[in-house]
């Protein structure tokens, strides 16, 4: 093997040990700066090392056994005054006696709750949302700080500050390395799931920048989704958000043109869509439906995209359903986007004039001023209508409003093509 086959093979380790490491290291030293220190020095090591010893039998146990030996050194360094440490290294090296063996063992009996522990100290809601994302794919996804910058239209400081001020604040708040129990378990799992959906919409449809979709990202959330689905499976929620991004994410190689361009979903070639994960998702879904728990938000929103996914044609779609559903939704989670997507889903099942009726009672909404997908929508209806020029000046708001430049452009085509129909010159 070449040292550059050598790097890649411990990069693609890396890769795949990373969120275990971090997470078993962090239940060691109860702290998740600390432990992704104590991570990063063992791949140093092994990049050291591996390209003249060869890559070990197990090295995700070579990693840990190498990290905790760095653990030791360090809080040996650090006990001095502090009890904590002292109290720490005494656990470590109490565990001590054949490192490797005894790891192997340990990482399959626990690895399960400690990656589970990691992803909710991630996610804590004492995190703002943008630190929330970052330190999630950081140490569940593996993604290194350029990547998540790329993800995100962010620099590589900026990132790499929302980081670094997102493990002190966990440091600072005393968040405990474990897997919340009772009523808290519940607060701290809607964090978690909403952190995931937001990188996964993010990479599904990206707010900015100059392309449609950024498929790391939905990739990315939808590892982060699957595992946590393997470590909570009691959870008819987290089914029910895996089953949605799986759906979701069966249309990608339909969602653009060749030139990158977006195609709607009524549009889209429907022959693209990918039946594996299609399947996936609707086993996922009925997983959760089998809990005989209430449906949550994300269940119904699966339950919408199944609809989506089980009509072959667009004519097949049960729109009548997909009403209900949103209704539904409307009442478990209000909120001014839910109505606007019950509107989209009433003109298609009754027709444009309710959905316009639905629509028109969001436009004095606060939340919704600066949404492009209001007037978008708003201009489709009065399309269907008849009512080009209301529909052209709508879809021009709407481009103004949007910051993703093949959305912009897809909604320019449209208000040319509603200027020509309405007989009146694109530039009035």
């Amino acid at each position: 093997m070449t040292a550059t086959d050598t790097y890649r093979a411990i990069d693609a380790v890396w890769r795949i040990e990373q969120a275990k490491l971090i997470a078993g290291l962090a239940r060691m030293v109860r702290d998740v700066g600390l432990a992704e220190e104590l991570a990063m020095d063992a791949l140093v090591v092994a990049l050291e090392k591996w390209p003249e010893t060869g890559i070990p039998r197990n090295p995700g146990a070579w990693l840990m056994a190498t990290a905790k030996n760095r653990a030791i050194d360090t809080l040996r360094r650090r006990k001095l005054g502090e009890r904590k440490y002292s109290e720490l290294l005494h656990e470590i090296e109490s565990d001590q006696p054949d490192p490797v063996t005894e790891l192997e063992t340990a990482l399959d009996d626990d690895i399960g709750d400690d990656l589970l522990s990691l992803i909710f100290t991630a996610c804590h809601p004492v995190l703002p949302t943008d630190a929330r994302l970052a330190l999630t794919l950081r140490l569940i996804g593996g993604l290194t700080t350029g990547e998540i910058a790329r993800a995100f239209l962010s620099t590589e400081p900026t990132i790499a500050q929302r980081i670094v001020r997102a493990k002190r604040t966990l440091s600072e708040a005393g968040v405990e390395f474990e897997v919340p129990r009772g009523a808290e378990r519940a607060e701290r799992l809607s964090s978690v799931l909403e952190v995931i959906y937001l990188i996964f919409n993010e990479g599904y449809a990206a707010t900015a920048g100059e392309d449609w979709m950024r498929p790391q990202l939905v990739e990315e959330a939808l590892r982060v989704g699957r595992i946590l689905a393997e470590l909570a499976p009691r959870e008819p929620e987290v089914h029910g958000l895996v089953a949605l991004m799986e759906i979701q994410a069966s249309r990608t190689r339909a969602r653009t043109g060749p030139e990158g361009e977006p195609i709607l979903l009524l549009d889209q070639n429907r022959s693209k869509w990918d039946r594996m994960l299609i399947g996936r998702g609707l086993a996922a879904l009925a997983r959760a439906e089998s809990m005989g728990a209430p449906p949550g938000t994300y269940q119904l929103q699966a339950a919408i995209a199944a609809c989506h996914a089980r009509a072959r044609v667009p004519e097949e779609t049960d729109w009548i359903r997909i009403a209900a559903l949103y209704e539904a939704l409307g009442i478990l989670a209000p909120s001014p986007v839910v109505e606007l997507n019950r509107g989209v889903a009433v003109a298609m099942a009754y027709g444009p004039e309710a959905g316009l009726a639905i629509v028109d009672a969001l436009t004095g909404e606060p939340a919704l001023a600066r949404y492009h997908l209001l007037p978008s929508v708003r201009a489709d209806l009065l399309a269907r209508l008849g009512r080009y020029d209301e529909a052209r000046r709508e879809a021009a708001r709407a481009a103004e409003l949007t910051q993703n430049a093949r959305e912009r452009a897809m909604l320019l085509d449209r208000v040319a093509a509603w200027a020509r129909a309405s007989g009146i010159p694109p530039s009035d």
